[in-house]
């Protein structure tokens, strides 16, 4: 069985070095406090407070453990960017994960993402009222744990992927209306506006970002991260409490599907049409969502925000059990050739709620999340999964922006997957395992250093790895389930 010693001596030193500065850092700072700053992630949500005018006027704290940043003004060169409309971002995140028990192997992995990017307002820059244009750029390092140990559907971290530099995503968005439409066209991860779950995004797991569902029945995972697709997508707001979008995008990043996706566009520089057509629509719903105007009385109620959504696929998706001449997959007399189904879909739901707050200006709130989905089973991999959790902000005194949560994400083998399965255990490998339906669950405790810098303890644990597979170095037996710790930093520059 692999050990720790089977990750690159330099790799380990360093990765291990950069977490225990990071850890050692958070226990001398463990009374600053100040507002939390996440990792990328989908900023649409309805219920989104609005921030008092005042606010926006307020100068910035300066001091290294207030600011938003660590690098601060940049010695005045934010605000000389500012005036031209120009905002840069710069953020880095580091893990190491290790596997304790099961899975193909017990062993530790490393993996490091560097986001950067810049956002141009055309008002200020060019003088054209509502614009935005968006480049960001990813830079992954490190390895792959779920490859090299896990075997799970659902990723053990949402910034697991190959290492290289890429191009993210680069679109123009044009309000209208006074804000109450916006279309955005150019290359697009859609993870960051679709599906998204503001609760569900404290979890280190892939399928609480980008889920389990869309990731496997898409080709290439869809366009998500680290992949996007060229399109279009329009948002309408009719009403404070309602939000409509709709997307086109193209149907595959990768552009073809005959290789590991994110080899075949190594730097996301593959501007492709010609994959079929991804269309992708949402509604959501904010409960008790603050007016537009700050000014305006806010509500009493605590907030939460409820969202249904489709998802379409034009090309033609094969069916995992049968070929065109109706037999098995697994039968030896079978031509081999997966018979094809007209197009792909699904459909999913996400609530996220807070359900409990002892005043409205206090920091301490309990939230809750779900997200349900489904798609043919006789087309997908996966044709049901669910995930849901509870979240804790302010914790502890003192801790206002530390952030608790335990969370459960659920992944069912599609009909036509599992009976695969069942064929092969009687054509030609006797008592070979049927798949069914892989688990996981998350505890994770999100620590606030400060304003740029957050340190993530993190505890999975996944039942039925990949649903039941069979153990590639165990005959006859299924990958153990597994037992996953790890640790994350993140530091906005």
């Amino acid at each position: 069985m692999k050990q720790l010693s089977s990750v690159p001596r330099k790799l380990r030193v360093d990765a291990l070095a950069a977490l225990l500065l990071s850890l050692a850092a958070a226990s001398a700072f463990a009374q600053a406090s100040a507002p939390a700053t996440e990792p990328a992630t989908g900023t649409n949500d309805a219920a989104a407070p609005a921030q008092p005018a005042a606010d926006a006027a307020a100068p910035a704290p300066t001091g290294l453990w207030e600011r938003s940043n660590l690098l601060g003004n940049m010695g005045g060169l934010r605000d000389v960017l500012d005036e031209h409309g120009v905002t840069l971002s710069l953020q880095e995140t580091s893990e190491y994960l290790y596997n304790t028990s099961g899975g193909t192997g017990r062993g530790g992995a490393y993996q490091g993402l560097t986001q950067f990017g810049f956002n141009v307002d055309t008002g200020k820059a060019i003088g054209l009222p509502g614009g935005t244009f968006n480049v960001s750029g990813l830079q992954i390092h490190g390895t792959n744990l779920t490859q090299r140990y896990l075997q799970t559907l659902q990723t053990a971290t949402g910034i697991e992927a190959n290492s290289t530099t890429r191009l993210w995503e680069l679109w123009y968005q044009q309000s209208l209306l006074d804000g109450k439409v916006d279309v955005k066209v150019g290359q697009q991860s859609v993870d960051q506006e679709f599906m998204v779950s503001q609760n569900a995004a404290t979890f280190m797991n892939a399928t609480f970002g980008w889920p389990v569902l869309p990731s496997t029945d898409l080709p290439s995972g869809g366009p998500a991260y680290p992949l996007s697709s060229l399109g279009v997508r329009l948002r309408v707001k009719p009403a404070d409490a309602w939000t409509a979008m709709v997307g086109v995008f193209d149907g595959n990043p990768a552009g073809r599907s005959d290789g590991d996706a994110q080899a075949l566009n190594a730097h996301g520089t593959n501007f492709n049409l010609r994959s079929g057509a991804f269309v992708i629509g949402e509604v959501q719903y904010a409960l008790n969502a603050p007016p537009a105007d700050p000014k305006a009385p806010q509500p009493a109620g605590l907030p939460g925000t409820y969202k249904l959504g489709f998802w379409y696929h034009s090309q033609h998706a094969n069916d995992p059990r049968y070929g065109t001449d109706g037999l098995s997959l697994a039968d030896p007399a079978s031509n081999g050739t997966p018979a094809t189904h007209r197009g792909n879909y699904g459909f999913y739901a996400v609530a996220d709620q807070m359900v409990w707050r002892p005043s409205a200006d206090s920091p301490r709130s309990v939230g809750v999340f779900a997200r349900v989905m489904g798609s043919p089973g006789d087309r997908n991999l996966v044709d049901f999964a669910a995930n849901a959790g509870v979240t804790l902000k302010a914790p502890f005194v003192g801790r206002d922006n530390d952030v608790a949560g335990i969370a459960i994400g659920y992944a069912k083998i599609g009909s036509h997957a599992r009976g695969l399965d069942g064929d092969t255990g009687a054509y030609t490998t006797p008592g070979y395992p049927v798949r069914r339906a892989e688990t996981v669950i998350e505890a994770t405790y999100q620590y606030q250093v400060a304003p740029w810098w957050q340190v993530q303890a993190d505890l999975q644990h996944f039942f039925r790895p990949g649903g039941g597979i069979p153990n590639p170095n165990a005959a006859g037996a299924r990958i153990g389930d597994e037992t996953v710790v790890g640790v994350r930093t993140t530091i906005t520059f």
